[in-house]
């Protein structure tokens, strides 16, 4: 391997590597050389099975993958199946267990109502209307905004502090967009979304299958400088973070990271559901994963044992997991790309390269793009 000589040179094994890998090796028959810092293959979407229970399980928390992009959704199918899974998530405060996103029964279990879609919208509305004038300077007022006090103090207000680390009138209001209400009994947490479902074979099997072709070479527990060892012959791709690549020189980007605590339980069924939420603060955790839930389809979902992991935020610069895109960071994160672009024979892109939060579909399309622009320079 040391004397391995590749074309390109790609820094990172997660969805925007591993498929910009897989077109240049395949497409172009190119040689592609991926480092990756960890022991393992793909990113924060790697999955693996829990020796005890025989639960597959998704080491840095539950990845739903969803998508109305037909073209990702097209290329992915190349490289596994999916199952029937559809996501739902749900809220525990007080003992009591409610919807989210925040939908008709939501409200009419939380306020004891009986109300109809259209009864339910006016009565939200009656409670933000003087909230409407807001000018969205932060999170706090966009949400209190569109759902009133009540509804964010119960469901949002604690998660979102837990979450992030911040009060949330120091957050950037655009956090909220991904926090849809619904005046519908519609329970699916991606009812916008044509395509869902879990990989039938694994996430991990996903990216073992995007490398499978002989001019890809993968190195494990490499990081990786400006000055690494190995030079390509075209162009060096990098997917990590730009902060450290270039020594913090603008000063550190702020991440919020994952830490998880696993638990073997001897019982059939934990929750009933693969994610249930815990805003209140005096819970430290966040969420509960029950990952058998996410394969009905499998024999295991059957067994009289369950894992469950408990998942809390912390602020961890070494296992970057959300960016904090508050507009100091923004700021920051831009020096760092003008810098960048500046490096000769470099591209980078990416979740944490962007300093983005992506799903995995957009992270997909980016690669693909990217890959298109590449083809053009490259012969």
């Amino acid at each position: 391997m040391s004397n391995y000589k590749p074309d390109i040179l790609i820094v990172g094994s997660g969805f925007y590597g591993t498929v910009l890998a897989e077109r240049l090796a395949n497409v172009l028959n190119k040689k592609v050389l991926i480092i990756e810092r960890r022991k393992h293959i793909g990113g924060n979407c790697y999955s693996e099975t829990d020796k005890k229970t025989n639960i597959e399980y998704h080491k840095y928390g539950t990845h739903i993958f969803h998508t109305s992009n037909q073209k990702v959704w097209d290329y992915i199918n190349r490289f596994t199946e999916f199952n029937n899974y559809r996501h739902q998530v749900l809220s525990n405060i007080k003992n009591k267990v409610y919807q989210m996103p925040i939908n008709l029964e939501t409200i009419n279990t939380f306020f004891n109502k009986n109300f109809s879609p259209v009864e339910a919208e006016k009565f939200i509305n009656n409670k933000t209307k003087k909230f409407k004038n807001y000018k969205f300077k932060n999170f706090e007022d966009k949400a209190i905004s569109q759902i009133g006090k009540e509804l964010y103090n119960a469901f949002i207000k604690g998660y979102t502090q837990k979450q992030w680390g911040k009060k949330p009138k120091k957050l950037p209001e655009s956090i909220f967009n991904r926090l849809p209400i619904r005046f519908s009994y519609n329970e699916d947490y991606y009812q916008q979304t044509q395509y869902q479902g879990i990989p039938k074979n694994g996430y991990t099997s996903i990216f073992k299958n995007l490398i499978k072709n002989k001019n890809i070479k993968i190195k494990f527990n490499q990081s990786y400088k400006l000055n690494y060892k190995i030079k390509p012959k075209f162009l060096t791709i990098y997917t990590g973070p730009l902060d450290s690549l270039l020594n913090y020189k603008f000063g550190k980007l702020e991440w919020r990271s994952l830490k998880f605590k696993y638990e073997k339980k001897k019982l059939k069924d934990f929750q009933g559901t693969a994610v249930m939420n815990y805003p209140e603060l005096k819970k430290k955790y966040t969420r509960i994963h029950e990952p058998k839930h996410l394969h009905p389809e499998r024999e295991v979902f059957k067994s009289n044992a369950s894992l469950i992991i408990k998942e809390f935020s912390v602020l961890n610069d070494k296992e970057p997991y959300y960016p904090i895109n508050d507009e100091n960071n923004r700021i920051k994160h831009r020096k760092y790309k003008l810098e960048a672009n500046k490096i000769k024979n470099f591209d980078f892109g990416g979740r944490l390269a962007d300093y983005a939060y992506y799903d995995m579909d957009m992270t997909i399309s980016a690669a693909l793009k990217k890959f298109e622009t590449i083809r053009k320079k490259i012969k």
